[in-house]
């Protein structure tokens, strides 16, 4: 095949742009001269790990709508606009084969100003309810990823043959270690029960709050290990609390304000609890890790919660609402886990029934249909 020119965009945060970059790194694996450009906003984390990867980034001016009567909206309403001339530009520059977008209020300008250019579009989308913006560009695609099948009924039914299932891409040669590798390398006991706890780079006050909590009654248990990032937020506040219920000396107790080895930690862990962001899920399919998950309330049309629903009807995982929780109720779900290993069994059977470890190929290979 000849190399691509491509354009990609997606971002405001790391759920659609992980997606972007390992779509980007599989083109570039498997179609070296390839030339990809992606377009995002100078103020979210796109402009961080995009040049980080590699890539050259331009920029547009967009910003979401307030779900309220605000201000705010005339100026995304104008910057809706505006962006997509900026795109233009850029298009008309880089003359793309074809575009991907990955959803994020930032993909709009992009993915429409190639689609009304007659480019050839491809769209993901990582949740199991599809965001606002993916629902308004899918009419421009030629193909739509999903990576739920619970996705395809919230699409248009003209579109139904442009839907192709593939899975969410993880980034699998950061999951090279085996259980027993990750626990020597961290000096955990291969016979103890290892847990996983966080709510994200910044943190969650609820998991914190709940998870050192519960962290009180399980340190009690000799076999049971457990590590929590409170995120930067939290940190001194936390710390605090942890201090205050005399786990921060604990031997088998970690409490930090960041986890800098995450793939180690996973491997190692027989249970992770946290939120349920759409990557965090497919990371936790690819390794197939039973979790307690509490889905952030404060995301975009509840999708975490959506995204986490899925796998608790198929038991796959429990699932708490923030508000339905506290550390009495973890303490006791973790409490049944730790004794029930045919319970962990079954969710960590069930949760890999929702990887999709070649997700970036299948979606390389829509790519490549598009453009026939």
């Amino acid at each position: 095949m000849n190399p691509l020119r491509i354009i990609i965009s997606g971002g405001g945060t790391g759920g659609h742009v992980n997606p972007a970059l390992a779509v980007a790194n599989k083109i570039k694996s498997l179609n070296k001269n390839s030339e990809i450009l992606f377009i995002g906003t100078e103020d979210r984390i796109e402009a961080k790990l995009v040049p980080n990867e590699g890539y050259n980034i331009k920029f547009v001016k967009v910003r979401g709508f307030q779900r309220n009567l605000s201000m705010k909206n005339i100026d995304a309403a104008i910057k809706a606009v505006t962006s997509v001339m900026t795109a233009k530009k850029y298009i008309k520059e880089f003359k793309p084969d074809i575009a991907f977008g990955t959803g994020g209020f930032v993909s709009w300008a992009a993915i429409k100003a190639a689609g009304k250019a007659g480019i050839p579009v491809v769209i993901h989308e990582q949740n199991a309810f599809p965001g606002v913006t993916t629902k308004m560009l899918s009419k421009y695609a030629s193909r739509i990823c999903i990576s739920f099948e619970e996705s395809r009924k919230y699409f248009a039914p003209e579109l139904q043959d442009r839907i192709v299932f593939t899975g969410n891409p993880v980034k699998t040669d950061k999951f090279i270690y085996s259980s027993e590798e990750a626990r020597r390398m961290l000096g955990i006991p291969l016979d103890s029960f290892y847990i996983l706890s966080y709510g994200g780079s910044m943190g969650a006050d609820a998991i914190n709050k709940y998870c050192i909590g519960m962290m009180e009654t399980t340190s009690k248990t000799d076999n049971v290990y457990h590590i929590h990032a409170t995120g930067s937020i939290g940190w001194e506040k936390f710390k605090a609390f942890a201090e205050e219920k005399k786990l921060m000396n604990n031997p088998r107790v970690e409490i930090c304000e960041y986890i800098y080895d995450m793939p180690i930690r996973m491997a190692a862990a027989d249970l992770v609890i946290g939120r349920a962001g759409a990557i965090t899920l497919a990371e936790l399919a690819y390794l197939g890790k039973p979790a307690i998950l509490i889905p952030s309330p404060y995301v975009a049309e509840d999708h975490q919660y959506k995204n986490a629903a899925v796998l608790a009807d198929a038991k796959a995982a429990i699932v708490y609402r923030e508000s339905e929780c506290d550390a009495e109720k973890l303490a006791e779900t973790v409490k049944q886990l730790i004794n029930d290993s045919e319970k962990r069994m079954l969710f960590s059977k069930n949760i890999r029934k929702f990887s999709a470890s070649d997700a970036d190929t299948k979606i390389y290979q829509e790519i490549k249909q598009a453009l026939k």
